[in-house]
């Protein structure tokens, strides 16, 4: 009988081929993009194969759910990649290795905030609605906030965003280059590296690698269906 670990197995090597090929694609090197499992969806001894197999970066959208799983999964890294409400920030952030989506001056000013006063700086991700769908959160990509040095208690490392979905990959091409070349441009503004890219899930990842993704957030395509 099939497993939950040979499943998982099975379609992360199938992913591990998909990255290989929009790599080769896009003239880029496969160190160069992290595989972020999404396990949301799935219990925490499901999410606690994961590291068993190598991949240790993990991430969650619900403060609860992440305080749950970190307990139960110390060995992993834990990406933040949802919604958050301020008066959660205190238990999650010492949690978290990177918080992705930052969608606000609001939450930007507090987690920086917190940063000051812990003495270390929150590592995050400005998230942006490339798609400007109405219900998803983000900064309008003209409304980013370019004053950096407002914020010491975070460390900017990049942008996050989520294309619409869509039935073919290639209509959310425009939506990943429109944060790469903002991120570019940022870059020249702020003379920060601003390294990371986290654009991609489960329907779309192999274009957001070839326009420059440098985390993925898989979801479904890994725990689909799993007891």
């Amino acid at each position: 009988m099939t497993t939950n670990l040979d499943t998982i197995q099975q379609r992360l090597a199938e992913v591990e081929n998909n990255i290989l090929n929009a790599c080769a694609r896009s003239n880029r090197k496969r160190e160069d993009i992290t595989l972020i499992a999404v396990t949301k969806t799935v219990t925490p001894e499901i999410a606690a194969l994961l590291p068993e197999m190598g991949i240790h970066n993990l991430g969650e959208s619900r403060p609860q759910e992440l305080w749950k799983k970190a307990e139960a999964i110390p060995s992993a890294r834990w990406h933040f990649i949802g919604h958050m409400q301020r008066n959660k920030l205190e238990r999650t952030l010492p949690l978290v290795h990177l918080f992705h989506s930052v969608d606000s001056e609001r939450l930007l000013k507090s987690i920086s905030n917190f940063g000051t006063q812990r003495g270390s700086p929150v590592r995050v991700l400005l998230e942006v609605n490339c798609s400007r769908e109405e219900a998803k959160g983000g900064f309008a990509p003209e409304a980013v906030p370019q004053n950096f040095e407002s914020y010491p208690g975070v460390a900017i490392q990049g942008l996050m965003t989520m294309a619409a979905h869509e039935s073919d990959p290639e209509a959310c091409r425009a939506t990943f280059r429109e944060l790469r070349e903002l991120r570019d441009r940022l870059r020249e503004t702020t003379g920060l590296p601003l390294p990371d890219l986290s654009m991609g899930m489960s329907n779309d990842y192999e274009v957001a690698i070839e326009e420059g993704a440098t985390f993925i957030r898989l979801g479904s395509t890994l725990f689909e269906n799993l007891a």
